[in-house]
């Protein structure tokens, strides 16, 4: 079957297409022939082996698929790797059927970054009504979720970073009440300024380096920031503890695979009905090719890319 193949970690560039065996499944698991897969920045992370689970070597990259199994039911899945291919084999508990009249783009949306989303929000950050949200890269998959959850959720005012004014226009779109440009100077100053002089609440953040320390620098007493990805690159400082007491503020880490079924079971419940009732929506962020992997990941690498980006096997 056609599939999307590393043999050496590095760039977009060691993604190759080829011909590989059929997976056969194993006890607990089932066979999802692949009408789409999703594309995530962890991604890239896994091709280059800097993931939080190292990848091991030959690697069919792709975390999240949506597709048919064998007895016909249409399903959204949750991957360790093998995404990027015709075929994949899924752990039947990750399994999640997908309700008429949800398409594939809102599936795939909702399976990593959706949830993602929803945990950052609910579980991390524990969102209250009336307060105020930071959403990070904003016109991206999880950020474009997130703007629309808390609003969905009685945030009092969301702030959206994003890096062009094609992307902060978008995110006004889906529910922020301010965006301002992710590259600004002083991140600081910046949130403060865009909440009406007062520090922030809640930020939601991938970023890293200088972005969360400022962002940090900028949270309110009692205020949290969720951290789960790092796209720049660059460690944050160490968080000093004597200074979490003095500002009485959280800082919270997430990784998607320590959500347990439970958890992820309402969260996509939730999802989907917000979806279904208009509430929420998937942003598309383009459709490739199987063959054009690498392309989909040096967009998204660039950070020339909004939402959600998928794969199609078929071509």
């Amino acid at each position: 079957m056609r599939a999307v193949q590393v043999t050496e970690f590095g760039g977009p560039e060691v993604l190759r297409n080829v011909e590989v065996p059929e997976p056969m499944p194993g006890p607990g698991q089932v066979l999802v022939e692949v009408d789409h897969a999703g594309v995530n920045y962890a991604d890239t992370h896994q091709a280059e082996n800097t993931y939080l689970a190292p990848s091991v070597l030959p690697l069919v990259p792709g975390g999240e698929v949506v597709g048919r199994t064998p007895d016909g039911s249409r399903v959204v899945a949750l991957l360790a790797s093998g995404g990027y291919a015709e075929r994949a084999v899924a752990d039947r508990r990750a399994l999640v059927p997908v309700p008429d009249g949800v398409e594939d783009l809102s599936a795939l949306s909702f399976i990593v970054q959706g949830a993602t989303a929803w945990l950052l929000l609910r579980k991390n950050a524990h969102l209250e009504s009336g307060e105020s949200v930071v959403v990070h890269a904003a016109a991206g998959g999880v950020g474009t979720i997130a703007v629309q959850l808390a609003k969905a959720w009685g945030a009092g005012r969301v702030i959206a970073t994003a890096s062009s004014e094609a992307k902060r226009a978008l995110a006004l779109e889906l529910g922020a009440d301010v965006a301002v440009d992710s590259r600004a100077g002083d991140m600081t100053a910046t949130l403060r300024e865009a909440n009406g002089g007062s520090r922030v609440d809640i930020v939601l953040d991938m970023t890293g380096g200088r972005v969360t320390d400022q962002s940090i620098a900028a949270l309110a007493p009692f205020g949290r920031l969720a951290f789960y990805g790092m796209a720049s690159r660059e460690q944050p400082k160490p968080v000093q503890l004597g200074s979490l007491l003095r500002h009485s503020t959280t800082v919270s880490g997430m990784w998607l695979p320590h959500a347990p079924a439970g958890v992820m079971a309402a969260a996509m419940t939730d999802l989907f009905e917000l979806s279904l009732a208009g509430r929420i929506r998937a942003v598309a962020g383009g459709e490739y090719p199987l063959s054009q992997a690498r392309q989909a990941h040096e967009a998204l690498r660039s950070r020339a890319t909004i939402g959600k980006l998928l794969l199609d096997p078929r071509r």
